[in-house]
């Protein structure tokens, strides 16, 4: 980077000298640990060769369901600013966790239910933060590129590396299924509000709802199964049209099965780099469903009735044995342990780590709240149970619904756009790890992915419960990277430092043993 020299200034030559010198540090930096998910004749990470990336541009790819780039507000000098690494962390980690929130309120109990959300994200952050803190404890390596899967090779050798490897694809393939459900469902919706509209068909959905233009409904009321094209046509020249567009647009039975055509070939691709570009997406899709989750409240009211252990018709007990439920979703939602090194590692001022990441939480906790309270408190019980709130709170509006509708547009073509990312992620990851190359052939690349793919379409297909499969694959990768490795690292690296204590130790096995028994209680409830 040029710069002017002033001859009676040496300190400032002094200090643009050194700036110069960080900035190609923080580059080369950077280039090196993207450099590290690829081979080197796969150009998806790493930079033209006739082209250095701007310091101001980094991708940021986590197992969460989130695939972005941030290109601003950097100092220049290959440095965010904390208002950059704070929305950096925001952004990855509000994912499909945010549709599943109300649903956990409901089935943990109202006030138990913002108490656990509270409750997680302390605890996550406090895990986070011990991973962060971690490469600082291994003297005598260069640990400046590393990650969270490097500090659990060093300490735990090959176990380490393979066990963090396999949790690792659990997380990936995990928010791929959940993706699977959602676009099949997106699509669904979607596809059912342009035919009625284009063919002027009034429809309304054969299950129990409210009056009115604030319409919600209650689709899991006739059965313990999420429903499909039950409706009724009210008007319509063409009642056999009608029919055989039901038949042939089903939301399990058909739906899932046309993404195949458009996502197999894209996951095919050797580099996913071009629907990075689509990462605002992400943002305008959450900032649209808060802006939704507020009309909608204003609308509909409050509806809240507290009942601490009993149960009635309209309304549910503010604490409910099957709160582990919502404690699997928070874990996945509150996640990004295996990637945050990355995200502090280009803060301008190293300094303020503890600080960002913790306003990053208590923003992401805000976000998650927000949604889940107004969710909950706004649905018109009566007329509907409290127990009618989905997994997926946007199945609670009909498909002709207008603000519902843009929502699924925009949910939808922001997933079909991280989908092949995260798909790129999982070939990296595995493929790399078993052939030394993430795209060995043809061959591989399609048997991976039609193995992936064929896991959301079965998901779709006979269980599409966007909280169940959340809160498994959370409680399970959670159990490694926010709860065991975290905890049992600290202690490894307190005691061959002399400065193991007791309460430490207790503590740390508490934590441990949270996590374990987050897990098993999702088989259980």
């Amino acid at each position: 980077r040029p710069f002017h020299v002033e001859p009676t200034n040496i300190v400032s030559v002094n200090d643009d000298m050194q700036r110069v010198t960080d900035e190609a540090s923080a580059m080369n930096k950077r280039i090196h640990y993207y450099s590290r998910l690829t081979s080197p004749t796969d150009r998806a990470l790493i930079a033209p060769d006739h082209v250095l990336p701007a310091p101001e541009e980094i991708y940021v790819y986590s197992p969460l369901g989130t695939a972005f780039k941030v290109d601003s507000c950097t100092d220049g000098y290959g440095k965010n600013s904390s208002t950059v690494t704070i929305f950096m962390i925001w952004n990855t980690m509000m994912g499909t966790s945010i549709l599943s929130i109300p649903w956990g309120i409901k089935q943990a109990g109202f006030t138990s239910g913002i108490i656990l959300i509270l409750l997680m994200g302390i605890l996550t952050l406090y895990c986070c933060y011990r991973v962060v803190k971690l490469r600082k404890t291994i003297p005598l390596i260069d640990t400046s590129n590393w990650e969270f899967p490097d500090v659990c090779k060093y300490y735990f050798g090959s176990f380490g590396q393979w066990s963090s490897l396999l949790f690792s694809m659990v997380s990936l393939v995990g928010a791929m299924v959940v993706y699977w459900v959602l676009m099949s469902n997106f699509l669904f919706n979607t596809g059912k509000f342009i035919y009625n509209f284009v063919n002027d068909i009034n429809v309304t959905e054969i299950v129990p709802g409210t009056n009115g233009s604030n319409k919600v409904i209650c689709p899991s009321a006739a059965s313990s199964h999420p429903p499909q094209n039950h409706s009724v046509m009210f008007s319509s020249d063409n009642s056999t049209g009608f029919e055989l567009f039901e038949k042939w647009w089903n939301k399990s039975q058909t739906v899932p099965f046309y993404l195949i055509a458009v996502l197999l070939p894209l996951l095919n691709l050797k580099s996913p780099s071009f629907f990075a570009k689509f990462n605002v997406l992400g943002t305008v899709s959450v900032v649209y469903l808060v802006f939704l989750v507020t009309v909608k409240a204003a609308r509909l009211g409050i509806h809240l009735e507290y009942n601490w252990f009993t149960e009635n018709d309209f309304f549910v007990p503010e604490f409910r044995i099957l709160f582990p439920q919502l404690t699997g979703v928070l874990t996945l939602a509150f996640f990004i342990h295996n990637c945050v090194i990355t995200l502090l590692q280009n803060n301008r001022n190293q300094e303020n780590n503890v600080r960002d990441l913790s306003i990053a939480y208590f923003l992401v906790g805000s976000t998650y709240l927000y949604v889940g309270v107004i969710i909950f408190a706004s649905f018109p019980s009566p007329p509907l149970s409290k127990e009618c709130i989905e997994q997926n709170f946007l199945d609670n509006f009909p498909s002709n619904d207008i603000m519902s509708f843009v929502a699924r547009i925009f949910l939808l073509f922001q997933m079909m756009t991280v989908y092949p990312l995260l798909g790129y992620l999982a070939r990296v990851q595995l493929l790399r790890q078993f052939f030394g190359n993430p795209y060995p052939s043809i061959l591989h690349v399609l048997v991976l992915n039609v193995a992936i793919v064929g896991a959301g379409v079965a998901m779709a297909r006979f269980y599409p419960n966007i909280g169940g499969i959340i809160r498994y694959s959370g409680a399970t990768c959670g159990l490694a990277f926010v709860f065991v490795y975290p905890s049992l690292i600290y202690v490894i690296s307190l005691h061959r430092a002399g400065q193991l204590t007791w309460p430490a130790l207790i503590i740390h096995i508490f934590i441990i043993l949270l996590g374990l028994a987050n897990l098993i209680a999702q088989f259980l409830l």
